[in-house]
C-alpha cells in the first residue's frame, strides 16, 4: 500500500502561533511553460513564494503580476528592484514593511540582490528574505555573509530565507547558512531532495532556511503534493521547487 505523507495545511493556532507554507522556486524569468508553473504553485497552496530569476527587464512588473494573478497571490516585493529575487504572498499575510537590497557588484558578474519583508500571520511576526547567490564561489561566499548580516538587521526574532544557493550542502556558502540557520530539508526531510535540474535532478542547490525557534514540520521537493505532476515539474522551469511547512511562534 502506498502511503503519502502530506504537509500540514496553513492555519493559525489558538496560542497565536501560525503554520505557514513557504515555496522557494527559481522560475527562469518565465521562459518555460507558464501554465505548468502556475499549476505547480497553486497546487502547493503557499502563503509565501520566494522566487529567484523573477522577470527583471522589459515589462517585468506586468509579467510578475500575471504570475501572481494566475496563482491567486499578490506581489509582496522584489523583481527588477532586487535584481531577480521576489516574494509573492497570500492575502493571509499582513504586511508590515518591505525592502529590496542590491548587493555589491563584482565587475563582469551578474548583479545580485535580496528581496526582504516583515509580515504577520495571526500573532506570528516573520522576517522573509529571498536570495539568489552568485555562480562564482568566492563571491557566493561573501554574499552568504552579507545575507546573514541583512537578516540580523531586520529586527525580527523569527525569519526565513529561501534561495538558489548555486552550490550543494557541502559548499562553504551553503554550510555558512546552515550553521547559522536551520536547513529545512536536513531538519525535517519530506518529498524529494534534489532540485537541479528539473529534468534530471541530482543536486540540492535550492533551499529554505529558518531561524532557531521556528519548527520545521516538513521540507522538500513537493513530489507527493496532490496536484503536482512530474510532467509539470519538468516543464515549468529548469529547477524544482522546495516546499516547507513551518510553525512560527507567536510574537511576545
Amino acid at each position: 500500500m502506498l502511503i503519502v505523507m502530506l504537509l500540514p495545511n496553513s492555519r493559525t493556532e489558538p496560542d497565536g502561533s501560525a503554520v505557514v507554507r513557504v515555496l522557494g522556486y527559481n522560475i527562469r524569468s518565465l521562459q518555460d511553460d507558464f501554465e505548468a508553473l502556475a499549476r505547480v504553485i497553486r497546487a502547493c497552496a503557499p502563503d509565501l513564494v520566494l522566487l529567484q530569476e523573477a522577470p527583471r527587464f522589459f515589462r517585468w512588473r506586468k509579467k510578475l503580476a500575471r504570475l501572481a494573478s494566475a496563482t491567486d497571490l499578490v506581489i509582496l516585493t522584489g523583481g527588477a528592484t532586487a535584481a531577480g529575487p521576489a516574494v509573492l504572498c497570500s492575502l493571509r499575510a499582513t504586511v508590515e514593511r518591505t525592502e529590496d537590497v542590491l548587493l555589491p557588484l563584482t565587475p563582469g558578474q551578474h548583479r545580485r540582490g535580496l528581496a526582504t519583508a516583515v509580515v504577520r500571520f495571526g500573532g506570528a511576526r516573520l522576517g522573509v528574505l529571498a536570495s539568489h547567490l552568485s555562480l562564482v564561489a568566492a563571491e557566493r561566499q561573501d554574499q552568504s555573509g552579507l545575507l546573514l548580516d541583512r537578516l540580523a538587521k531586520m529586527g525580527v526574532e523569527h525569519a526565513i530565507v529561501g534561495g538558489d544557493i548555486n552550490e550543494g550542502p557541502e559548499g562553504p556558502a551553503f554550510r555558512r547558512l546552515a550553521d547559522a540557520l536551520q536547513d529545512g530539508y536536513a531538519t525535517a526531510p519530506w518529498g524529494g531532495e534534489h532540485t537541479w535540474s528539473a529534468t534530471e535532478p541530482h543536486r540540492r542547490i535550492d533551499a529554505i532556511f529558518a531561524t532557531p525557534g521556528i519548527e520545521v514540520l516538513g521540507c522538500g521537493v513537493p513530489l507527493d503534493q496532490p496536484g503536482v505532476t512530474e510532467a509539470d515539474l519538468r516543464a515549468a522551469t529548469d529547477h524544482r521547487p522546495v516546499l516547507a511547512a513551518l510553525k512560527i511562534p507567536a510574537t511576545a
